[in-house]
C-alpha cells in the first residue's frame, strides 16, 4: 500500500490551510470544501494523506459549517470512507501482526504506525461529535444520519481488536501493548461522548421512519459492544446498558415496535448469569473470618452491585416492554431455572457461606421475584413453565419446582382469567399441549426425589415470638399447596380435583403423600358435609378397585386418614350406608381404623366386621377351597386383622376365640408348595401371622409348632422379601411367649434357626426388620438360652453387637452425601425420563385386527397327542388279548386306571366353566364414574359443580382363576 505524499487537487498546499485564520476558513469554505472532498476521495488508499485533509476539514472548516446541511455536504461523503480506511488498517494490523517480534524492526515500526494513525481516526471522529453536541442543544438524528453508525462500526471494531490481542499478537503484545491502551482508550472517550450526543436527540412522536431505524440502530449497535466489552471494563459495559435501557424507554412509544426485544432480553440474562456466576466463584474463595476484609470481598460486592444493576435493569425493561416479550419468555424461565439450580439449597449449588448466602439473596434474588410476578399474566410465558413436552435436566428440576411454588403464591391475587390460564390444561398446536398448575406442581414434585430424600431445607416462615426454623421441601411444597388451595378461585375446583385424585392413585409414594396431605386439608378446611362427602367418594374408590392394586393401596390410606375428620352424625351416616354387617363391605372396613369411630360406634362397629369376617372364613372353610376364592377370604382375613389392631381390646371372649379359631383352621390348609408358589396363598400368609401373633398368648402350642415348621420349610425355598417380612413380625411377638417344657425341644430349635437364617440374609430391607425384631424378641423372652443359638457365625454376632451399639454405619460427609444423592438422582431421573418417552409414543390404533385363523395352545395340542398315545396303546393291548389269555395282575391295572379316570372328570367339567368366566374376567378396569355415587356433589368446599369425575383405573389382573380356578387345596 502506498504511503507516499501526493500533491493536493486545490491549489493552497494542505500546509498552508492548516495555518489559515478563523476568519478565512470561514469565507472560504464553499470554495475550499469541495476541492478538500475530492482531494480526500483521491487519496482514499492513502492513510496519513486521507487523516490529514479529514483533520484539516474538521478543526478548519467543520466549525463554520450549519447543522442543518451537514449530513449532505460532510457525514454522509467523508465517514463512510473514514469507516472504510479504518476496516482497511485493521486488516492490515491483523495480517501482519503474526510476523510481529522484537528482532523484526520493520514490521513492528509498521504496525505501531498503523495503530497511531487509528488513534488519530477516533480523535477525528470525536471532533465530529464535539462539534455536533457544542453546536445545538437538541439534536435532529436526520441531520446527523451517518455519524452515529459510524462511529459506533469504528468503536466496536476497536475494542474486539483490543479484546483479541492476545491472540492477534502472538504473545508479542509487549511491543504494541502503549499503543493499545491509547487506542482502547481513545475508543473510551469517544463512546462516552457520542452517548452524550445521542441522549440529546429528540425524536418526533410521529416520527419518519428513517428516524425511528437510525435510534434502533444504535440501540443494537450498543448492545454488540456490551457483548464486546463485558470482560474487559464492569462499569463501562454497566455505563453502556444504562444507556440501552434509558433510550429504550425515553423513545419507547415510537421505536417499541421495532426493537429487536428477544436479543436485548437475551443479552441482559446472559450478563446477569456471568455476573451471578462469579459472585459465587468470589464467594467459595472467601474462607476464613477476615474473608470481611480482604479483597476478595471487596470485589464479591462490587460484582454483586453489578448483577443486581443488571436485574434491576432487566425488570425495569420487562415491565414496560412486557406485550412484545412472548419470545423471550423461555429465556426469561431458564435464567431463573439457572440462577436456583447453583445457589443453595440446591444439590448443584456452590459451596458459599451462611453470610455470603444472605447477602447474594439480599442484594440479587429478590429481584427475581417481582420479575416474574410481571410475567404471570403473560399467555406465552404460562405455556414455557407449563409446557407438557418441557425437557429440564436433572439439575433444574429443583428450580422448576421452587418456580411453580412461587406462581402458586402469587396467583391468588391475579385476575380470575389469570388464575384460569395457569389452572387448566390447554392446547396450542397439535404437538404442543400445556399442563394444569396443579400437575405441574406433582410432576416437578416428583423429580425432586435426590432433594427430598437428602433432604434439602428451605427458608420457613416466621411467627410471632419464635425463630425462623428451616423446612424440607416436602414440608415447603404441602404448606404452600394448602394455602394456594384455601385462596384460589372457586371456579377451579374441578382442576384441583382431577389432579388430586390422579397424584393419589399415581405410582411415586411420596407425590400420593403429598396429595393426600392436600385433600386431608381440604376436607377440613370445607364444612363437616364436605368432609363426609369426601370420605364417601374414597370409600367408593376402595371398594371399586379390583384385586391389589397400588391404586387402591393409595386411596386406601387417603380413606384411613380421612375418616378420623368426620363428625359422629357423619360416621353413623357412614355405617348405614357402608354397613358393616354386609360381607361386600369388609374391602372399605379392611381400610378403616376403628380408633376413630366413638366408643360405642366402635365396640358396635367391631363386633359387626368381626362377625362378617368369621363368616365368610367359616363360609370359604366349607366350601371348594380353590385358589379363587381367595380375594375375599383375604378381604375378610384383613379386615378381622384391623379389628384386632384398632379395636382388639374392647372384643369379648367369643369374638375373640370366634377369630382364633377360623385362624387356626385356615393354617392347617396352608403347605409350603403352595405358598411359595402363588401370590393370593402367599397373601393368605401374610395375613394369618400377624392375625395368630395377636393371640400369641392363646395359641395351641401345637399350632405354633407347625407355623414355625413352615416357616423353616419356606426359608429353605428362598421366598419373596414380603413372605419373610412377614416371618420376622411374627418372630418378635415370640418373645411374650412362655413355652412350656414339654415342646421346648420342637420349638426352640426352628425358632433359632429361622432367626439365623434371617440375621444372615444380604437384604439391606430385610437385615434392619430382623435386627429389630430380634432385639425386641430378646428382650422380652424367657428363654434367654435361644440367644446364642441365633448368632451362629462371627458375622452375624458382629452385626448384632453394631446395632445394638448403633457403630455399624459410616459417618458420612455432608459433601460425599451430596454426591451421592446426585448420582442417585441421576439414576432415577434417566429412567423416569426413558419411561415418559416410552409413555409419550404413539399408542397403537384401537381398530381391530383382521380376524385371523384360530391357533391352538402348546398345552391343548400337548393333551391331544398324549390322549392320541393312550387310544393307541389300549388298542395295542385289545389286540394282545385276542391272541392269548390276559395274565393274572391285568384287571387290577385296568380298573387302577379307570379310577383315576373318573377322578379326572370333575376337575375337566370345572375347567370348562373356568373358561367361560375368562371371558368376563379379562374386562379389566374401572371408571371412577361408576363407582361414586352419581348424586354426590363434586370435591370443592365453595359448593357443588357440574360434571364428575372420569378417572380411569387400571386393574390388577384376576386373582389367579384364570390358571388355578378349579385347583383345591386339600387335593380334592
Amino acid at each position: 500500500m502506498s504511503q507516499e505524499r501526493a500533491v493536493p487537487a486545490s491549489a493552497v498546499p494542505l500546509e498552508e490551510l492548516s495555518g489559515w485564520p478563523r476568519e478565512v476558513c470561514r469565507r472560504e469554505l464553499p470554495s475550499v470544501l469541495p476541492r478538500l472532498l475530492i482531494s480526500l476521495y483521491q487519496h482514499a488508499e492513502s492513510w496519513r494523506e486521507h487523516i490529514q485533509i479529514l483533520k484539516i476539514i474538521i478543526e478548519m472548516f467543520l466549525p463554520h459549517m450549519s447543522h442543518l446541511t451537514l449530513e449532505q455536504t460532510f457525514f454522509s461523503q467523508v465517514l463512510p470512507k473514514t469507516v472504510k480506511l479504518f476496516d482497511d488498517m485493521l486488516y492490515e494490523l491483523t495480517t501482519q501482526a503474526r510476523g510481529l517480534s522484537s528482532q523484526n524492526l520493520e514490521i513492528q515500526t509498521t504496525l505501531r504506525d498503523i495503530l497511531q494513525t487509528m488513534v488519530q481516526v477516533l480523535g477525528a471522529l470525536a471532533g465530529c461529535v464535539q462539534h455536533v453536541c457544542a453546536a445545538q442543544e437538541s439534536i435532529v438524528l436526520e441531520s446527523i444520519h451517518s455519524l452515529p453508525s459510524s462511529v459506533l462500526h469504528v468503536i466496536k471494531s476497536t475494542f474486539v481488536h483490543c479484546k483479541d490481542s492476545e491472540s492477534v499478537y502472538s504473545g508479542r503484545l509487549h511491543l504494541v501493548s502503549d499503543l493499545l491502551q491509547a487506542l482502547f482508550k481513545e475508543a473510551h472517550s469517544l463512546q462516552k461522548q457520542l452517548l452524550e450526543l445521542l441522549d440529546m436527540v429528540c425524536m418526533d412522536p410521529a416520527g419518519d421512519e428513517k428516524d425511528i431505524l437510525d435510534m434502533v440502530t444504535v440501540i443494537h449497535s450498543l448492545l454488540d459492544i456490551c457483548s464486546v466489552i463485558s470482560s474487559m471494563d464492569q462499569a463501562f459495559h454497566a455505563n453502556t446498558w444504562k444507556f440501552i435501557i434509558k433510550q429504550s424507554l425515553k423513545h419507547q412509544s415510537i421505536i417499541k415496535s421495532q426493537l429487536k426485544h428477544r436479543d436485548i432480553i437475551t443479552s441482559l440474562c446472559e450478563d446477569i448469569l456471568f455476573s451471578f456466576h462469579s459472585c459465587l466463584q468470589l464467594a467459595e474463595q472467601m474462607t476464613g473470618s477476615d474473608a470481611q476484609d480482604n479483597a476478595d470481598h471487596r470485589v464479591f460486592q462490587k460484582t454483586l452491585k453489578l448483577c443486581r444493576f443488571f436485574a434491576n435493569s432487566l425488570l425495569h425493561y420487562t415491565k414496560e416492554f412486557l406485550p412484545f416479550l412472548s419470545d423471550s419468555c423461555c429465556t426469561l424461565h431458564q435464567l431463573y431455572l439457572q440462577v436456583y439450580s447453583k445457589f443453595p439449597p440446591s444439590l448443584y449449588a456452590a459451596r458459599i457461606s451462611k453470610a455470603q448466602q444472605e447477602e447474594v439473596a439480599g442484594a440479587f434474588l429478590v429481584t427475581l421475584d417481582p420479575l416474574l410476578g410481571q410475567l404471570l399474566a403473560l399467555p406465552a410465558f404460562a405455556q414455557t413453565v407449563l409446557d407438557s413436552n418441557l425437557d429440564l435436566p436433572c439439575e433444574l428440576q429443583f428450580p422448576q419446582c421452587l418456580l411453580l411454588v412461587f406462581v402458586m403464591d402469587k396467583l391468588p391475587a391475579q385476575p380470575e382469567d389469570v388464575q384460569t390460564l395457569w389452572c387448566t390444561e390447554g392446547r396450542v398446536s397439535d404437538t404442543t399441549t400445556r399442563m394444569s398448575l396443579f400437575k405441574a406442581i406433582f410432576y416437578s414434585f416428583e423429580q425432586c426425589c435426590g432433594e427430598l430424600s437428602l433432604p434439602v431445607h428451605l427458608q420457613g416462615v416466621k411467627r410471632a415470638g419464635q425463630a425462623e426454623a428451616a423446612v424440607t421441601l416436602y414440608q415447603h411444597v404441602c404448606v404452600h399447596l394448602c394455602a394456594f388451595i384455601a385462596s384460589f378461585h372457586p371456579s377451579l375446583f374441578p382442576e384441583l380435583d382431577t389432579e388430586l385424585l390422579n397424584a393419589v392413585l399415581g405410582a411415586n409414594v411420596i407425590t400420593s403423600l403429598l396429595a393426600m396431605d392436600a385433600w386431608c386439608f381440604l376436607a377440613r378446611y370445607g364444612t363437616a358435609e364436605l368432609c363426609a362427602h369426601h370420605v364417601a367418594v374414597v370409600a367408593h374408590l376402595v371398594k371399586s378397585c379390583p384385586g391389589e392394586c397400588q391404586q387402591l393401596t393409595h386411596s386406601s390410606v387417603l380413606l384411613r386418614r380421612l375418616f378420623f375428620f368426620m363428625a359422629p352424625l357423619h360416621q353413623v351416616e357412614f355405617i348405614q350406608k357402608f354397613s358393616p354387617k354386609e360381607e361386600e363391605n369388609l374391602p372399605v372396613w379392611q381400610h378403616i381404623s376403628f380408633q376413630a369411630l366413638s366408643a360405642e360406634l366402635r365396640k358396635q362397629t367391631a363386633h359387626d366386621v368381626s362377625l362378617a369376617g368369621v363368616a365368610r372364613c367359616r363360609r370359604w372353610l366349607g366350601g371348594s377351597h380353590t385358589l379363587g376364592g381367595f380375594g375375599s377370604l383375604n378381604t375378610a382375613l384383613s379386615a378381622l386383622l384391623t379389628v384386632c389392631n384398632s379395636a382388639g381390646e374392647i372384643l369379648d371372649i367369643g369374638q375373640q376365640s370366634a377369630i382364633m379359631e377360623v385362624g387356626s383352621q385356615l393354617w392347617a390348609f396352608l403347605n409350603t408348595k403352595q405358598v411359595r408358589g402363588q401370590p393370593c396363598v402367599q397373601h393368605t400368609f401374610r395375613l394369618l401371622l400377624p392375625l395368630l401373633g395377636f393371640f400369641i398368648q392363646a395359641l395351641d402350642p401345637q399350632l405354633t409348632t407347625q407355623v414355625l415348621t413352615l416357616q423353616t420349610s419356606l426359608l429353605a425355598l428362598e421366598p419373596p422379601d414380603h413372605v419373610r417380612l412377614a416371618m420376622i413380625d411374627f418372630l418378635s411377638s415370640l418373645g411374650k411367649l412362655f413355652i412350656p417344657p414339654a415342646i421346648q425341644d420342637k420349638i426352640l430349635p426352628s425358632l433359632s434357626r429361622i432367626l439365623a437364617t434371617l440375621l444372615a440374609d444380604r437384604n439391606w430391607l430385610l437385615e434392619q426388620h430382623t435386627l429389630e425384631a430380634f432385639t425386641q424378641f430378646a428382650e422380652g423372652t424367657d428363654h434367654e438360652e435361644i440367644v446364642p443359638r441365633c448368632l451362629g457365625s462371627e458375622e452375624t454376632r458382629n452385626k448384632v453387637v453394631s446395632f445394638l451399639e448403633k457403630s455399624g454405619s459410616v459417618e458420612e460427609t455432608d459433601a460425599a452425601r451430596v454426591e451421592r444423592v446426585k448420582r442417585e438422582k441421576g439414576v432415577f431421573w434417566g429412567r423416569a425420563a426413558e419411561a415418559a418417552t416410552e409413555a409419550a409414543q404413539p399408542s397403537p390404533s384401537l381398530q381391530p385386527q383382521a380376524k385371523r385363523a384360530r391357533q391352538e395352545d402348546p398345552p391343548e395340542e400337548e393333551c391331544r397327542a398324549a390322549l392320541r398315545a393312550a387310544a393307541k396303546a389300549l388298542g395295542a393291548a385289545e389286540c394282545l388279548l385276542q391272541r392269548a389269555p390276559a395274565p393274572a395282575w391285568l384287571l387290577a391295572e385296568v380298573e387302577a386306571l379307570q379310577a383315576r379316570i373318573e377322578a379326572m372328570k370333575p376337575r375337566l367339567r370345572q375347567g370348562q366353566a373356568c373358561g367361560l368366566g375368562l371371558a368376563v374376567t379379562a374386562q379389566h378396569g374401572i371408571v371412577l364414574e361408576k363407582a361414586v355415587d352419581p348424586t354426590f356433589p363434586r370435591l370443592t368446599p365453595h359448593g357443588p359443580a357440574s360434571g364428575k369425575c372420569t378417572q380411569a383405573l387400571p386393574a390388577a389382573p384376576a386373582a389367579g382363576v384364570a390358571s388355578f380356578g378349579t385347583e383345591c387345596l386339600d387335593g380334592r
